[in-house]
């Protein structure tokens, strides 16, 4: 659950465990999860009695879907670490499936959450991040304050800000394969589905008063958790002075609201509004959620741990009158080391993190241990696609870990949703990286074949599959520019080498032709160059000029290995 409102900042509050699934007895955490949702979803569902001795009925029967849920407040950027709800509830929701369970998993978008701030940069509708120069940002300041969903679409193709953020993220979960219910906040309070829950929560003021005082200083006397959107301005207030539960409305006055340092100004007007006109504060609204959804889990950020969830937990039971869902906290992960940060740049969205990887690769990821940090270094997506590789094997024929094999069994009909009968054909994520160096898709082929990554007798659909991998590798080798960043001249480039250095290049072919792996190879550059009394930067040198026309590039000798041995040969000699 993300939010951006600022109750949902620690005030001063004292934090209470999370009693998290124990899934000691798993080999995949969802598995965990699941057991305890089925055991609290059995008691949740019969009539219990409420912390005021008031008897109330189930919200819902035994037969209804369990509901999972997530969500998040558009306030900039759809980015990674937003699908971090999406893809735990996934796991857990095919979990249940697997038992025969019938599932919902739904999304909020906190859309009714004023804009507090503007990004520094936002995604456009093809989910590429595009800094503030690129729409009108003044229309965007002049509508802080103000509902996300009355403020319209910087880029003009949705109804409104919030509408533009939610069909982003919408679409990353159908990217990564996971079908998700959204529900808009705006549109939940607009058709009276909140009304219950603000009902209860104004007519129990003084009681929602005294549990929120333990989690925040700002629950004095006066405090009403209602914020009404004026009917001047359209900007969201937090001063109610009135409150007519017959008739379902507050009177309130719009002033000023503190975001950090800065100030929102109020126009002063003072008006009427419904329940259906405002919002809940987040605390409230949170735990309101839980009712208006039937929420039976919910998996949150360490941050909410800490935070939000006791409070919720305490609004739910105490205030509300309702069972709370089962949680389950997750650590965040780093992007580069460093923590995500829409303000500081360090975010990947998903459909450049898909230029990357193949979805499944990307699932794996978020199939992993939730309770332990993890960073994803963009750098060094080789290892992660080697750890996915790794773990596909596993399922297939088993590793020598014992752990990552019963993992594998267990997690990897989820990861990648229809498993084939044989195991797919992936090129190692680097050699990948070295076929992208290559334009000829012919001798792309050729080469994976050479090396042993394309068995001869492989049908084309399964050779374009495998190859789809290099252009992910190439793009990545651009973006990082790393040592696979070059280009393999498909001609003889127009070189002059001096006598020892033809010499030294004549003699680097016999070993090649010799059949030597990369690794010797590499280290025969040095005996050559020794050899013919050169310096070895000098062959070096020469080499990247055959291949690159470049005077650098990769470990040479480990890339003329990967390469068809009469290509590189012919190339040494300078005769093709």
């Amino acid at each position: 659950m993300s939010t951006d409102d600022t109750d949902a900042d620690s005030n001063g509050e004292t934090a209470t465990p999370v009693d998290e699934p124990d899934d000691e007895h798993h080999d995949f955490w969802a598995e965990g999860v699941a057991d305890e949702i089925e055991t609290r979803v059995v008691e949740q569902r019969e009539t219990t009695d409420d912390a005021s001795g008031e008897e109330r009925p189930a919200s819902s029967s035994p037969n209804d879907p369990i509901v999972i849920k997530g969500g998040v407040s558009p306030s900039g950027v759809a980015h990674l670490g937003n699908v971090n709800e999406i893809m735990r509830g996934y796991f857990v929701a095919e979990a249940l499936r697997d038992r025969g369970h019938e599932v919902r998993q739904v999304f909020t978008s906190d859309d009714r959450d004023p804009l507090r701030k503007l990004p520094r940069k936002l995604a456009d509708p093809d989910g590429q991040i595009v800094g503030l120069g690129e729409v009108d940002a003044g229309a965007l300041g002049r509508n802080l304050g103000k509902p996300y969903t009355d403020i319209p679409d910087p880029f003009g193709e949705r109804d409104s800000y919030a509408a533009h953020f939610a069909a982003l993220l919408e679409a990353d979960a159908d990217r990564l394969g996971v079908d998700i219910e959204m529900y808009s906040n705006t549109d939940l309070y607009g058709e009276g589905a909140f009304d219950p829950v603000v009902e209860r929560v104004l007519d129990r003021v003084d009681t929602a008063r005294e549990v929120l005082s333990e989690y925040q200083a700002k629950a004095d006397a006066d405090y009403v958790p209602f914020n009404p959107i004026c009917e001047e301005c359209g900007k969201l207030t937090e001063t109610v002075t009135d409150i007519d539960l017959d008739a379902e409305t507050v009177d309130y006055a719009c002033t000023d609201m503190e975001v950090g340092d800065e100030t929102i100004e109020g126009c002063g007007h003072e008006g009427t509004a419904t329940f259906r006109d405002g919002k809940l504060p987040w605390r409230f609204e949170w735990p309101g959620q839980w009712q208006v959804l039937d929420v039976d889990f919910e998996p949150f950020g360490k941050d909410h741990a800490e935070g939000s969830w006791p409070s919720g937990v305490d609004i739910a039971e105490n205030v509300l009158g309702i069972e709370p869902p089962v949680p389950m906290v997750y650590e965040w992960f780093t992007l580069n080391g460093e923590a995500l940060s829409s303000s500081a740049g360090n975010i990947v969205t998903v459909p450049e993190l898909l230029e990357l990887l193949e979805p499944e690769v990307i699932r794996y990821f978020f199939a992993l241990h939730p309770k332990k940090a993890r960073d994803l270094d963009l750098s060094r997506l080789d290892q992660l696609v080697d750890d996915f590789d790794r773990f596909e094997e596993a399922y297939y024929e088993g590793v020598d870990d014992e752990s990552v094999t019963a993992f594998a069994e267990a997690a990897y009909p989820y990861v990648v949703g229809n498993v084939a009968d044989e195991r797919p054909i992936r090129l190692p994520y680097t050699f990948a990286a070295v076929l992208g160096m290559v334009d000829d898709r012919e001798l792309r082929k050729k080469l994976a074949r050479d090396e042993g990554h394309i068995p001869d007798n492989a049908d084309e659909a399964t050779v374009e599959a495998a190859l789809a991998r290099v252009e992910q590798a190439r793009t990545w080798a651009e973006r990082m520019d790393n040592a696979y960043n070059y280009r393999l001249q498909a001609d003889l480039p127009d070189t002059e080498f001096d006598d020892a250095t033809t010499d030294a290049l004549d003699s680097l072919a016999d070993v090649v032709a010799a059949g030597h792996d990369g690794e010797t190879i590499q280290s025969e550059i040095y005996d050559t160059a020794r050899d013919h009394e050169i310096e070895p930067g000098d062959l070096f040198e020469a080499g990247y000029r055959l291949f690159f026309d470049e005077t650098q590039g990769p470990r040479l000798g480990e890339f003329l290995g990967d390469l068809e041995q009469e290509f590189v040969v012919g190339r040494l000699r300078r005769e093709r």
